[in-house]
């Protein structure tokens, strides 16, 4: 089924700003086949499972809807409290920048007479379970005297639970003159006879969702707050030595901040999104085939041309709003009999997508643990180790191991200690990547009006500028655009940053920990 831009559906730009603060760029088969029905005031019968973007499908044609009278005008039904809280919540957010739009949930399980208060109040889209929503009926505290569409969301488990007396109630007391519309995985002859009873000509949309057939590809979700998730991708990067990885954002705007902070910390990172030029696409993904960029960080629709058959891991840096996308994301990796690795980050609600994708996928993600430096090194340690077996295999050590002769000779250090060293240079950061680094021109701020800083750590420290930056955008929120130039010298780290975010930057360094040493951080008022 065809997809479509939000913008292609002729949205109020109150709706348009809301799903584009939310992240979606383009609607999911569900919407792109539903909203215009409803938009045009047709009633539907929509055979979706959870996670295919169904809320919004009938969220946005009811919010388009309202007028300013503050009746209920809009009814939507769940089977579930938790359901009727999730659907409640999404439309609040579409509806953020429509001014004066209240929106209620109504369940069992919570004072009736709170309710019955917010209901006087007065209310345009009430979200119920069925069960709650005839109990106002009958105390007389709920009126759909107004209502001009009422929404079935999984009709079917509805059914299953036994609503089907309290249904029919709720549908007989709204006016006749609506417009109906049923949400519902399966389709039983108790949900079609409903439809033939209570419905105008629906328009019968289904949609078939796509196999699941990654088994090569090990998924993982970490639990992580929004400020952990670029320390986190970093730590996976290096922990796992990828070579080539996928980044996957919701959005245009994360794409080109998650770009910024990776190339402040020095991989090779490009960004690929839907303001890019044609030409642009193809040079950054022609740099991408040949493997001259690392990583490769993307919005769903602009990666749609993705075809590397090299991509050792997908990286979720936001979950996918539909399962679809899900799969089609980490399908990126694991191609061409390779095995392959997909990262999810997940914190707050979208632990309700996760489940979401888990049971359409009918699969476990298992939990995985964020790295630590330990992790890291070790990781490393084992990669090197066994690149030295492989090289003392192929042998021609002769010249090397006449300089390693020589320095056992002098009687000044072990073989263990030679090796040791040998081994911390290049698993710890080595002096060639200091080098490059210290060449790179001073670092450009947006913000002409900087404070100087100064932290109690440097080079002897092993600190690098990017572990600076990194600290910084992890631990604070302060976008890396807001950090100026970084001097990292033997025990000391001077960073300028815009002088509005220096108590942000200040208060939450002092929470951070870098390469084991816990930090101070303060304004340098000279010597």
């Amino acid at each position: 089924m065809v997809k479509m831009k939000f913008d292609e559906l002729g949205l109020s730009k109150e709706i348009l700003k809301a799903v584009h603060d939310m992240g979606f760029e383009e609607t999911t088969p569900i919407q792109s086949a539903a909203i215009p029905v409803l938009l045009a005031g047709g009633d539907v019968i929509g055979q979706a499972q959870t996670g295919t973007g169904k809320t919004a499908a009938f969220a946005i044609p009811a919010l388009e809807s309202l007028t300013a009278d503050r009746k209920i005008q809009v009814l939507v039904l769940c089977p579930t409290r938790e359901l009727a809280i999730q659907v409640s919540e999404e439309i609040i957010e579409l509806a953020k920048y429509k001014k004066g739009v209240q929106v209620l949930p109504v369940y069992g399980g919570q004072q009736i007479e709170r309710q019955m208060r917010a209901l006087h109040s007065g209310a345009h889209i009430i979200i119920g379970t069925p069960g709650r929503v005839v109990d106002h009926i009958r105390r007389g505290t709920i009126s759909f005297a107004a209502v001009k569409m009422i929404i079935l969301d999984e009709a079917d488990e509805m059914l299953d639970m036994g609503f089907r007396d309290d249904l029919e109630v709720i549908l007989q007391q709204v006016p006749p003159e609506r417009q109906t519309v049923f949400f519902s995985a399966t389709m039983p002859k108790a949900i079609l006879d409903m439809t033939k009873k209570y419905q105008k000509n629906p328009e019968h949309v289904s949609i078939k969702h796509e196999a699941l057939t990654v088994p090569l590809i090990e998924q993982e979700y970490l639990d992580v707050r929004d400020g952990q998730k670029l320390e986190t991708l970093s730590r996976l990067i290096d922990m796992h030595s990828i070579k080539l990885g996928l980044v996957f954002c919701n959005t245009k705007r994360r794409v080109d901040e998650v770009v910024g902070h990776l190339q402040a910390r020095g991989y090779s990172a490009e960004g690929l999104h839907g303001d890019l030029r044609q030409a642009q696409r193809d040079t950054v993904m022609g740099k991408f085939r040949k493997g001259t960029i690392e990583i490769l960080v993307a919005t769903d629709v602009a990666a749609r041309g993705i075809d590397v058959d090299d991509v050792e891991a997908v990286f979720n840096y936001d979950v996918p709003q539909d399962e679809e996308s899900y799969v089609h994301r980490i399908g990126r990796t694991g191609r061409a009999g390779r095995k392959g690795r997909a990262f999810t980050f997940v914190a707050g609600k979208d632990f309700y997508k996760l489940q979401d994708i888990q049971r359409y996928a009918k699969i476990k993600i298992k939990r995985g643990v964020i790295p630590s430096f330990a992790d890291i090194e070790q990781s490393r340690a084992a990669t090197v180790m066994s690149a030295i077996a492989s090289v003392v295999e192929e042998g021609g050590l002769e010249s090397y191991m006449a300089h390693i002769e020589r320095l056992i000779d002098s009687g000044e250090f072990s073989p263990i200690e030679i090796a040791a060293a040998f081994l911390k240079i290049e698993i710890s950061p080595d002096r060639e990547e200091e080098k490059i680094e210290t060449s790179v021109p001073a670092r450009k701020s947006f913000d002409s009006d900087m404070t100087k800083l100064v932290i109690n750590v440097g080079s002897r420290q092993n600190v690098r500028p990017k572990d600076i930056l990194g600290a910084i955008a992890g631990e604070t929120g302060v976008a890396g655009k807001l950090v100026g130039d970084i001097d990292v010298q033997a025990n000391l780290t001077f960073v300028d940053v815009s002088t509005s975010k220096v108590k942000q930057v200040i208060d939450g360094m002092r929470r951070a920990n870098i390469r084991g040493n816990r930090l101070k951080i303060e304004v340098y008022k000279g010597r």
